[in-house]
């Protein structure tokens, strides 16, 4: 037998649909299957009207309106016409669907502990499963501006700052480098930027703006299991929108020759190396791009 890539995806997907009990008429018990269970989990996680539903699940129409019925049947959801467009419906959990919902959370929960809990090597695992993740779902990767002080740009750029101590020959002291103050990354002066994943974020940048023409991107960062799937490079058109639409003629960047990949897209994408420009004491490289 020949165990060539093609056999090892196949095992994959055999095993996945095993695991998470894609083939059970009652998922997790509940006494309804996968389809109309993550029917319930999309009503219940914020989305209302049904064609998002749809596309979010990638479900024809047929199999969407089945499962929207059966969950009507139980009393789980009600469904309305769209307040602004009659065309459209929306969907919302009623109180015992709100229930059923966190039955299903409490469960799902319970059911990646245990696998965590049984796995030899958990952190592998994890990274495996975001890898994987990130790249089955690319042409669903957002790009959503936030406020830098919210909890996804916090743990962006905590992950990027302990990225840049394992990578910096001295290591990194954020206390020590010119990290931009919020205000300069939200309107009207600037933006922060984040590549969200399914719910989770797994990247960054920020546009540093003080209300004139010129500006600085700031901490672009990719999560390392989601690099080679091209959001760097939305990531920083995206920036670049964002300036344009601030009337910013002028960008400029900072970097350090540890970041090499960083360096290469930078070089890619139009900017040109200039003198410093700073006094921040991490980066050698500095750069500048006129829009």
């Amino acid at each position: 037998m020949r165990y060539d890539p093609i056999s090892h995806i196949r095992r994959f997907g055999r095993a996945v649909t095993i695991e998470v009990g894609a083939l059970d008429t009652s998922f997790l018990g509940r006494g309804r299957p996968l389809g109309a269970a993550r029917v319930l989990n999309a009503i219940g996680t914020g989305r209302s009207d049904v064609a998002e539903i749809r596309d979010y699940l990638s479900l024809d129409s047929g199999l969407m309106s089945r499962l929207l019925r059966s969950l009507e049947d139980e009393s789980l959801i009600q469904t309305t016409p769209h307040p602004t467009d009659a065309r459209r419906r929306v969907a919302i959990l009623t109180k015992a669907g709100q229930q059923e919902f966190q039955a299903y959370e409490n469960l799902s929960d319970a059911r990646a502990t245990a696998l965590l809990d049984r796995a030899p090597h958990a952190d592998e695992l994890l990274r495996a499963m975001d890898m994987i993740a990130s790249a089955l779902g690319r042409d669903r990767i957002a790009i959503e501006a936030i406020d830098p002080r919210h909890e996804a740009a916090r743990y962006c750029l905590g992950e990027y700052y302990a990225e840049l101590q394992r990578r910096f020959e001295n290591g990194f002291d954020v206390s020590r480098s010119r990290d931009p103050d919020a205000a300069d990354m939200m309107q009207p002066r600037g933006a922060f930027l984040v590549a969200i994943s399914d719910g989770l974020p797994i990247g960054c940048v920020g546009l540093k703006g003080t209300g004139g023409d010129v500006a600085e991107i700031k901490r672009l960062w990719i999560d390392q299991t989601a690099r080679g799937l091209g959001i760097a490079k939305r990531l920083m058109h995206a920036a670049e929108t964002a300036a344009r639409e601030r009337s910013i003629k002028t960008l400029r960047l900072d970097t350090n020759s540890a970041l090499h990949e960083a360096i290469k897209l930078y070089r890619e994408s139009g900017w040109v190396e200039i003198d410093r420009f700073n006094d921040d004491p991490y980066p050698d490289h500095f750069f500048e791009k006129h829009l």
